[in-house]
């Protein structure tokens, strides 16, 4: 295993219309997201802590380096990418961590995307008003 520890992990993570392609490296535990510090890009601590929550499952929090580049979708969106695809990342470095990162709800796509606008209708699902004369 620590042939994989020392070479750069990749993973892809989507949530709704985000996507994040997340790049570890071992290293001190920096994290930047589209070239910012996490801290920087993600204003809450709830954002925060969720990037970080997978490290904290896997107890690994000080021994990477993440970047990530996200786009599409909203910040929070961009979040449950990040940590979908750290999740994925952690596992090929070690699969032993699945169980734990299974359990806690990070290896699950949240596939819940916007509905399309039908034609002859206003929206996905509402009709213009009928009139009966």
């Amino acid at each position: 295993m620590s042939e994989a520890t020392t070479s750069t992990l990749s993973a892809t993570g989507r949530r709704k219309t985000a996507v994040a392609r997340v790049r570890m490296e071992a290293g001190s535990g920096a994290i930047t997201v589209n070239d910012r510090p996490f801290e920087e890009y993600f204003g809450t601590v709830t954002q925060q802590n969720a990037v970080l929550s997978p490290l904290q499952v896997a107890e690994s929090l000080k021994k990477w380096d993440i970047s990530v580049t996200a786009h599409g979708g909203g910040l929070n969106g961009q979040v449950g990418a990040i940590q979908l695809g750290v999740a994925r990342a952690l596992i090929k470095d070690n699969p032993e961590l699945r169980p734990a990162l299974k359990a806690a709800g990070f290896l699950r796509r949240d596939p819940r995307m916007k509905e399309r606008k039908k034609a002859g209708q206003p929206g996905a699902r509402k009709k213009f008003q009928f009139s009966k004369r």
